[in-house]
């Protein structure tokens, strides 16, 4: 079964809603993750519950360190995590 990007979006949106209570549909795709009010310790919180829920449609999907600096918003959270899907 292969995660369509939507799915992806439907996903960081209910993470981060859970853990800046907030609403998924106030994440919008293009809010950064500043202007969310997501600090680095929010988004190492987005990663590990990415990697869990995503490990299951891909065994080892994990997010690099190195990479976590270049994600600033949802819109490219969302598109690494697609992009990292398909290159598995």
């Amino acid at each position: 079964m292969s995660v369509s990007r939507s799915d992806i979006l439907s996903l960081v949106q209910t993470q981060l809603g859970e853990i800046l209570e907030k609403s998924p549909s106030d994440i919008v795709e293009d809010a950064t993750f500043a202007d969310l009010g997501a600090d680095s310790l929010a988004l190492i919180e987005l990663v590990e519950a990415l990697e869990e829920s995503l490990a299951k449609e891909s065994a080892g999907f994990h997010i690099d360190d190195e990479d976590l600096e270049d994600l600033t918003s949802v819109r490219l959270a969302v598109d690494y995590v697609a992009a990292k899907l398909q290159a598995a």
